[in-house]
This record gives structure tokens, sequence and C-alpha cells, in this order.
């Protein structure tokens, strides 16, 4: 499995623990940045992570801002990506099990180190149910074809 990450200054500090954590799990990843915890704008680094997940050249990507829920919404601007918030475990699992989220976004300023990496395990452990949640994810498909053109990003 290949892991996008990037995160803003308010996720860089939980997202160098998150590094260390795919480090000793072994799971392959590319830093998209930011490099240090000096002020900078979510979508200069978020976008980058949404768009290499939407064009497949990565399995999944993990976004990190203060709270999660602005690097969720840019995020969600790509077709293709099911980016979720997760403040929990059963978030993950569930995020995962029903929704195939494909890109995880934590909250540094919201989520301590500890829980963002039993977080982060349980989200990249476990697998889509597929079944009748296969439907609701074409459902969505059919909205982005509605409402997203060819090659927007």
């Amino acid at each position: 499995m290949r892991i996008a990450l990037a995160a803003d200054h308010g996720g860089y500090k939980l997202k160098e623990e998150i590094k260390n954590f795919l480090k000793e799990e072994k799971i392959n990843y590319e830093d998209f940045g930011t490099y240090n915890d000096k002020p900078t704008d979510y979508p200069d680094w978020g976008g980058k992570v949404a768009q290499a997940v939407a064009e497949q050249k990565f399995d999944r990507g993990i976004l990190i801002c203060g709270t999660g829920l602005g690097m969720t919404i840019l995020a969600n601007k790509f077709p293709g990506i099911r980016a979720t918030p997760c403040y929990d475990i059963f978030a993950a699992r569930l995020s995962r099990r029903h929704n195939n989220s494909n890109i995880l976004v934590l909250g540094g300023r919201v989520t301590g180190i500890d829980l963002a990496k039993e977080i982060t395990r349980e989200w990249l452990t476990t697998d889509f149910d597929g079944e009748r949640h296969l439907r609701r994810i074409n459902e969505i498909r059919q909205i982005e074809k509605k409402y997203f053109k060819e090659g927007l990003i």
C-alpha cells in the first residue's frame, strides 16, 4: 500500500508522528509537505494529496490540519475522493467498512498522538464491506459525474 501524506502548520507535528508510525509499520508513504510549522494554507498541501489519490498514483492519503475540517472540505472537491475526518477508532473503522474512505483526515490540534496512531492503524487495516455499501458509493459517483467535468483535476 502506498500512502500520500500532507499537513498544514496546524497538523505538522502530528504529521511527523504519523510518518514515524508509518515507518515503524513498514508502510510506504510520500510526504507532500508542509515541512515546518510556519503558517501556511492547507489547500496548498492537501490538494496535492487529493489529486495524487484521485489520479490513483497512491492507494490512499492522510491529511492533517488543525481540526481536520478544512482538509476534508478541500479533498472532497476532487472526483473520486471520499475523505473522512476521524476523531475516534469507531469512525475510522466505519469510514472504511461502509464508505470505502480513501483519505483519512486528522485534526492535529484536537487529536492526541496515541489516539491518532490507533485511528490510523484501524483505518489502514480495515477493508471495505462492499455489497449494499457499494451501491451507495456508486450513487456518489453518479453525482460526481453530474456535477464534475472530466479532466477537472
